[in-house]
């Protein structure tokens, strides 16, 4: 086996090791090999072989990355799409993974259920401050700020939507 064969070889089989632990698009092992100390050709030939052998697939690892973000954690739509650019996957490849995921996801229970989860237990927001914490900490999470609003308004304390004037 040729030396350079043999580094292709290595940067493939780290490229493996990295896939066993958990899954990464190709930016992510390309990044990681480079950063290892494997040279850009031996890098290519390593990720083409995954490629081939589908041990690396970036619309795999978009769906995984999307249904772990909504099911697990509780994230919004906005919030998924930057973690999805932020580990190197294609913006067409991602859209559709967002597209399916939320395609079957009612996108105001799962707003409402990550409220739940912060008012623990409590059914209404006692105050203006409350909401904005929690206006925040959703828009954060990446939710749509219309939706947002929406859903705080209604778990506003009576007593205190009666205060506001009305729009």
């Amino acid at each position: 086996m040729a030396g350079s064969e043999r580094q292709a070889t290595a940067a493939y089989v780290a490229g493996l090791r990295l896939l066993a632990r958990r899954e990464l698009s190709e930016a992510q092992i390309r990044q990681r090999l480079l950063r290892r100390g494997h040279t850009l050709g031996d890098v290519d030939v390593a990720i083409e072989r995954l490629k081939t052998e589908r041990a690396l697939d970036d619309a795999r690892v978009a769906d995984a990355l999307t249904r772990t973000a909504i099911v697990v954690r509780g994230r919004g739509r906005l919030r998924v799409s930057r973690a999805l650019a932020q580990a190197g996957i294609d913006p067409k490849v991602a859209d559709r993974a967002l597209d399916r995921a939320y395609g079957d996801t009612d996108a105001d229970a799962l707003l409402a259920a990550v409220l739940d989860k912060r008012l623990r237990g409590r059914t209404t927001i006692a105050d203006e401050r409350e909401m904005q914490r929690l206006y925040r900490y959703l828009l954060g999470q990446g939710f749509e700020s219309d939706r947002i609003l929406s859903v705080l308004k209604n778990r506003l304390a009576p007593a205190r939507q009666r205060d506001e004037p009305s729009e």
